[in-house]
């Protein structure tokens, strides 16, 4: 059950039809940004880490952190999701949305979601940690983003007490963790230096400063569509500021040198660009069956002319969308139940003939 005493299917059902505020392309240097992310992990002092906590532990953390949540100010108003009793449709829907980690959504026990109403904050309960808050804004907004979520973070503070050292720093389960306990992640859209076959020196550029560079869904997935995701991989020894610093640091390089690949494109390849871009938009919008993977390939091309003012018929945050909404968990969502794979290629087709088609 959700706080206001509705049914998790009913509250899912209708967030499988909205966008997050992530997605809106509102955000500074959209064009390459996608979104922003911080989360922090966090554990309550008296209770064992996760690998060693009962069931009945567990839901006490749950009804600890249920208390605390309703009592802060800034989460007074947020919905609670039992991840616990989903069923892995919904569950999966939350993990495409960006809201809760793979880990939660297959892991067992009590455990759960607090969502804000404009889903730019989450709070996972019972993942690897006690306690993982994470903000999602849109496009590149590094300072903004730690601003509020370190508020929150105070704000909880009050409430619960956090396991904290004075040497080491917040106390988490796994020690890449300890210390901030901090996780920024900004997410890259990078189809030039895709195509051009030049992400591969990100990659290494990344991992010479102890930046990660993942998929779509972080840890151990691949980058679909085009997607990047560029995170610290530690943070003991280096405090919050000096951990974004980095990465405000880094980005502005990796966002001239997309676009510095995306020019020499138009340039020395033009008419090969538009034709890659014009098929692209060609299948999407009459295709009566398309896998999800293929649907992000081509939607990835159909964001790139957007950008380039090859695609005039739809918007970013259209496209931003799409990449979602097709998702096999939303789109069954969507269509009204469960779907064999036929028929979850025909709704996806069918799905983006209707958005795309005008």
């Amino acid at each position: 059950m959700n706080t206001d005493g509705e049914p998790n299917s009913v509250c899912l059902s209708d967030l499988a039809r909205t966008s997050g505020g992530w997605l809106a392309a509102s955000g500074p240097e959209s064009d390459v940004v996608v979104s922003t992310r911080i989360r922090l992990a966090r554990n309550i002092v008296g209770y064992p880490f996760m690998s060693q906590a009962s069931d009945e532990i567990r839901r006490s953390l749950v009804e600890a952190i249920g208390r605390a949540i309703p009592a802060t100010p800034q989460t007074s108003d947020f919905l609670f999701i039992d991840v616990g009793e989903l069923d892995a449709l919904d569950a999966q829907l939350l993990v495409e949305r960006q809201l809760i980690s793979r880990e939660l959504s297959i892991s067992e026990g009590p455990r759960g979601v607090f969502i804000g109403r404009d889903e730019q904050i989450s709070i996972m309960v019972n993942e690897e940690d006690h306690v993982r808050m994470q903000i999602l804004n849109s496009g590149l907004a590094l300072q903004e983003s730690w601003e509020t979520i370190d508020s929150l973070d105070d704000a909880l503070e009050e409430q619960i007490s956090f396991a904290f050292d004075e040497k080491l720093g917040y106390l988490t389960a796994c020690p890449t963790n300890v210390g901030t306990g901090i996780r920024v992640s900004v997410m890259l859209h990078l189809p030039a230096l895709r195509i051009t076959r030049e992400i591969q020196k990100v990659h290494q550029a990344a991992q010479k400063i102890n930046l990660a560079v993942r998929g779509l869904y972080g840890e151990g997935s691949q980058a679909m569509g085009d997607f990047y995701q560029i995170s610290n991989q530690v943070t003991l020894g280096c405090s919050e500021e000096e951990l974004l610093d980095n990465l405000a640091d880094v980005l502005p390089n990796i966002l001239s040198w997309e676009r510095r690949v995306r020019d020499l494109l138009c340039r020395d390849n033009k008419s090969q660009l538009e034709d890659q871009i014009s098929r692209a938009m060609g299948i999407l919008t009459s295709a009566r069956s398309i896998s999800s993977e293929e649907t992000m390939h081509l939607l990835s091309s159909v964001r790139l002319g957007v950008n380039l003012g090859l695609v005039s018929t739809v918007d970013i945050a259209k496209v931003n969308e799409l990449f979602i909404h097709t998702q096999p968990s939303h789109l069954q969502k969507i269509s009204g139940g469960p779907l064999k794979t036929t028929e979850r290629n025909e709704a996806r087709a069918r799905h983006l003939r209707d958005n795309l088609s005008d």
